[in-house]
Order: C-alpha cells, then structure tokens, then sequence
C-alpha cells in the first residue's frame, strides 16, 4: 500500500525576537527558526531540503493548524505567559536525536543543564559530544529547548538556532527583566543566558 507524501507548508512569523520561518506537515510542527539575516537564510534552505528529503514532500507557502498555534504559543511565550508549548510536533530525526529532543522538553523553564547531565538523563552517559551534535541538529528554536544546554564556558555551542545577541537584547527590554550578575568573558554569553531561561516578571 503506497502512502502520500506529507504537505509541507511554510509561513514567516514576527516575533519580539525578529521574523522566524515556521514549517508544518498537517501532522504538527516540523521547523522554527530565525529568518533575517544571510546566515539565518543558508540554515533554512539546509533544513528545508532535509525535510524534503526525510518526508518526501517540497515545502510550499501557507498555513495550517499547527503554523497558527506555534504563532498564538509563541505570543504568549513572549508575553510571559506560557512557559510550555503545547503545539504538536513533527520532528523527523534519528532515534538518538528523538531520544535528546524528548530530553531538552523535560528541562524545566528557567533552568540550564551541560551536556554531560543531558547524556546522564537519556541513560547514555558517555554519548556526550553524540548529544552536542543532535541538540545542534534541533529544528524547532526556542519549542525544543536546545538553548537550555549551554557549553561548558556558558557559550551556546552546538545550538540549532543562530540567534543575535541583539535579539536578546531586545526580548530583555521587551520583558523588563534585569540581566542576572553572571561572570564570563563574553557579553554574547551573558545576554543569551539570561534571556533563554528568562522569568516572567
């Protein structure tokens, strides 16, 4: 029995953060990222092509369910009012990716851990730089949390989504919240950190 292919649509968001390009099957949510800058475009035509490639499907303009529920979560995650998403997903990947993707949901919102207590949490403690490699594979920014796991100088090393200090600059102020008192020689560092496990004040 032959199965159709999966309809793949595409939409440009704005969020406090810059515009971001949201991808979605009819089955959930398959990719948000950062759409402003050349570096941001070269990412999203590789994870366009890798969903064409595992879903068997060529991403058109448009929306659907998930699209206007990712839109509608992210407000309210950016308003402080959501800590969760609840858009469902549609994340194709490897077993060991599905397997760390699943892992970053379960971290707790404000809250960071390394990379060796994420490989401990799936029961792979040794598969530390396999975990790195599979958090920078994520797809969905900010809905799968990669940016939870920062490097061990606090860096975002191995991250999915390419995202601006400016930007995070930006959702600070939108937020009103102080940036936490944290040592590191990177303002890049500090700024994403506090930003990514904000509080609503």
């Amino acid at each position: 029995m032959s199965h159709s292919p999966a309809t793949l649509l595409t939409h440009r968001l704005s969020t406090p953060l810059g515009d971001m390009l949201a991808c979605a099957s009819n089955t959930g949510l398959c990719l948000l990222e950062f759409a402003e800058t050349p570096a941001d475009e070269l990412r999203l035509q590789k994870a366009l092509a890798d969903l064409h490639r595992l879903l068997g499907a060529t991403p058109t303009p448009g929306s659907n369910t998930p699209i206007r529920q990712a839109h509608e979560q992210l407000q309210e995650y950016f308003n402080g009012a959501r800590r969760d998403f609840s858009v469902a997903l549609h994340a194709p990947g490897t077993a060991f990716q599905q397997r760390v993707w699943n892992g970053l949901l379960r971290i707790p919102y404000g809250q960071t851990v390394s990379y060796q207590e994420e490989a401990q949490a799936i029961g792979q403690p040794q598969a530390v730089r396999a975990v790195a490699n599979a958090n920078g594979a994520n797809r969905l920014a900010i809905v799968i949390p990669c940016h939870r796991i920062p490097g061990k100088d606090g860096a975002m090393t191995g991250h999915g989504g390419g995202i601006a200090p400016q930007r995070l600059i930006n959702h600070n102020h939108l937020h009103d919240c102080p940036l936490p008192k944290r040592r590191s020689s990177s303002l890049h560092t500090w700024i994403i950190l506090a930003t990514w496990a904000i509080r609503p004040c």
